[in-house]
């Protein structure tokens, strides 16, 4: 990532740093800490060498592990995800501390959810390593020219988005143990959600227009940050199709309830850049509705035919 920090953007980090303070004192009132180990069903396990394994050895169906290998390959970038946030916020003061506090809650969603596939045989061991390794080798790396602020919105969408897909992974696994652990994880994302908020809330207060731009140019251009992982683009349909995480819900349940939560369309006193800005959102999300309901309606009837002929 080349990122663009030019005068003003150095002073939002620095007008905003109080605000960090607050919010880390809050989160850490609210963030309850768990043991990953304590999620996992240990007694489940078996030696590979002894017993290799096999598909029917899984409890998941084929969905639900797609699901869950794109959840953990996705989580396994952290290395990637750190040097991102601290490239944008720096090493110094509140920004460094979070960075730290956040990387290590972020650190047990990987290590809980590999150790829960492998212990239950939920998905293929060698294959799942070897996407590990592939993943962690691309790395992640934001689009160049990325601001602070653009940063900051970008997490603000990806946390809820990544909260969605891993409460709604554990549910379709339709396995208590594994959505235990999935309700666990999602919750930390929530809270880190909740963080980045905020702080795009105050960036509002200080800098409407700069951060309106933000905001619209992450809607937009949003990616999660999986989109690395082989064959992304196939697993994410199969994901979608299956009503994990699809158009519909990015669209109902991550995109508006933020903006919603920012007022972001009746801000006042806008720049003319800002305001056209948002007329482009607003266009934007008309297009994606219209997808998402093009989406679900096909996908209805797709199971309404299979429905027929069962």
């Amino acid at each position: 990532m080349t990122l663009t920090t030019d005068t003003r953007q150095i002073d939002l980090l620095t007008e905003l740093e109080p605000v960090v303070a607050t919010e880390i004192d809050r989160h850490l009132a609210v963030a309850k800490e768990w043991m990953p180990h304590e999620y996992i069903p240990w007694s489940l396990g078996r030696d590979f060498v002894d017993e290799p394994w096999a598909p029917e050895q899984s409890k998941l169906d084929r969905i639900t592990q797609l699901s869950f290998e794109v959840n953990l390959l996705t989580e396994d970038n952290l290395p990637s995800y750190h040097r991102e946030i601290d490239t944008a916020f720096g090493r110094d003061g509140a920004w460094g501390f979070w960075t730290g506090q956040w990387t290590a809650e972020e650190g047990r969603h990987g290590y809980a959810m590999r150790d829960y596939l492998l212990v239950t045989r939920g998905v293929d061991p060698v294959q799942l390593e070897r996407d590990r390794m592939d993943q962690m080798k691309e790395g992640y790396h934001s689009p160049d020219g990325k601001t602070p602020l653009s940063v900051l919105a970008y997490v603000s969408f990806q946390e809820l988005a990544t909260r969605i897909a891993h409460r709604n992974t554990g549910l379709a696994t339709q396995d208590p143990v594994a959505d235990k652990l999935m309700k666990r994880i999602a919750a930390d994302e929530n809270l880190h959600m909740i963080f980045y908020r905020n702080l795009i809330s105050a960036a509002l207060e200080l800098d409407p227009s700069a951060t309106v731009q933000a905001i619209a140019g992450e809607v937009m251009g949003f990616q999660m940050p999986g989109t690395g992982i082989n064959d992304f683009q196939r697993k994410a349909l199969e994901i979608a199709k299956a009503g994990i995480y699809d158009l519909r819900i990015h669209h109902d349940e991550v995109v508006w309830p933020l903006l919603r939560h920012w007022n972001f369309f009746d801000i006042e006193g806008l720049s003319g850049t800002a305001e056209q800005a948002r007329v482009e959102v607003t266009a934007y999300l008309e297009a994606v509705d219209a997808m998402a309901t093009k989406f679900t309606t096909k996908r209805e009837e797709r199971a309404a035919r299979v429905a027929a002929k069962a």
